[in-house]
């Protein structure tokens, strides 16, 4: 099992970053050269995530085309909330956000993700040689996405 941990500080209200956070079109904005989509075979393709929503994402990643489900199972709005895969190539998958309002007025978000590749031997091994790094990658490029949009104007155009 993997776990990453990632701090990014975003110069807006938490509100407006646990918003963004949830929703789809930012997703895919922070994943586009990854050929994601949200597709209808389960849940949401659009809007915000909320508590017992699914959302299917289809995405080429090493390579190869994959499906991966995940359900948020916990929310606790604007502080936290918890998306797990429910169907798709890990043998498990946890992503914990939270956020927290700083005296600045800026707002700490906090991920923790966590994975568990299938296979045992080969998975040990591809986790701590490919998809740590390549994981680790991902995160931060939609944390990224999430702060630009939220830093600038640009956030009116997910949250109505």
């Amino acid at each position: 099992m993997v776990r990453i941990v990632e701090v990014t500080v975003i110069d807006a209200p938490i509100e407006r970053c646990f918003d963004l956070a949830r929703s789809v079109e930012v997703h895919l904005a922070g994943n586009v050269h990854y050929g994601e989509q949200a597709v209808a075979a389960s849940g949401l393709t659009t809007g915000l995530i909320g508590l017992s929503d699914r959302v299917t994402w289809r995405a080429k990643h090493v390579g190869f085309w994959h499906n991966l489900t995940s359900e948020i199972t916990r929310m606790d709005r604007p502080t936290y909330f918890r998306d797990q895969m429910v169907e798709g190539i890990f043998q498990s998958m946890e992503h914990d956000h939270y956020f927290r309002r700083l005296p600045s007025g800026a707002t700490e978000m906090k991920d923790a993700f966590q994975f568990a590749a299938p296979l045992p031997v080969l998975g040990w091994l591809s986790e701590h040689l490919v998809l740590r790094r390549y994981m680790r990658m991902l995160l931060h490029e939609r944390n990224v996405a999430i702060r630009q949009i939220a830093e600038s104007d640009d956030w009116r155009k997910y949250l109505a």
